[in-house]
């Protein structure tokens, strides 16, 4: 599910004030500010507000946070484990339990403003696909585009990050753009630490069982 309007929710904790916008102005007090009581968009308590709401309601509503990961709730239904993932404005959750599925659902849609997305197929570029066998998590699309953003659709593999056989010059060759290079790298990171945080939330779903994560 996607939460809309996601940092106009939480309610604010600190004292935040905000110059008068522009055609909101009060005549007769141009020099006084606005006290906020909730959060703005592009406000930077704004996150950590949304999330310090969120976190509330789910605790009171029976649910457990991570140890590891705060950002991961779980439920206990019987026998069965009910998975809550929150990445900023997006929510996975599952359980073998498809009613409690629906009641909670019911429950933080009755509370918050949502769109239900359906069964979780593509997330942040990742394909998921779901089947009897397990869950299975393929990056080939994100790792495509990828490829194609930064032009090395045509670049050749190569067992080491540098050929063996190479031979180095004083030549400085072409300078490198920083933005591009760091842009790069958080792609590569983003790359290689989300899979396993999917990975976990799918095993849990599953009753702790082993799930096949197919990475190329």
């Amino acid at each position: 599910m996607d939460v809309k309007s996601v940092f106009l929710n939480g309610p604010l904790s600190e004292l935040v004030y905000v110059e008068q916008p522009p055609c909101f102005e009060d005549p007769k007090r141009p020099n006084h500010m606005y006290k906020l009581h909730k959060v703005l968009y592009r406000l930077k308590q704004a996150p950590r507000a949304w999330y310090e709401y969120l976190n509330d309601f789910l605790l009171k509503n029976g649910f457990e946070m991570g140890k590891a990961d705060s950002s991961l709730f779980t439920h206990k239904v019987n026998n069965d484990i009910f998975v809550c993932q929150i990445y900023v404005d997006d929510i996975i959750f599952g359980s073998a339990d498809q009613k409690f599925c629906e009641e909670f659902s019911g429950i933080i849609t009755k509370r918050f403003e949502m769109s239900m997305m359906g069964e979780l197929k593509f997330f942040h570029g990742f394909q998921i696909k779901q089947m009897k066998k397990g869950t299975f998590i393929c990056q080939n699309k994100y790792i495509k585009d990828m490829f194609k953003k930064f032009d090395m659709s045509d670049a050749k593999p190569i067992k080491t990050p540098m050929a063996i056989n190479g031979h180095l010059d004083l030549n400085e060759g072409k300078s490198v753009d920083q933005k591009v290079y760091r842009f790069m790298i958080g792609s590569l990171l983003y790359l290689v630490h989300l899979g396993p945080m999917l990975c976990l939330v799918c095993t849990c779903v599953q009753d702790f069982k082993p799930i096949q994560r197919n990475v190329t």
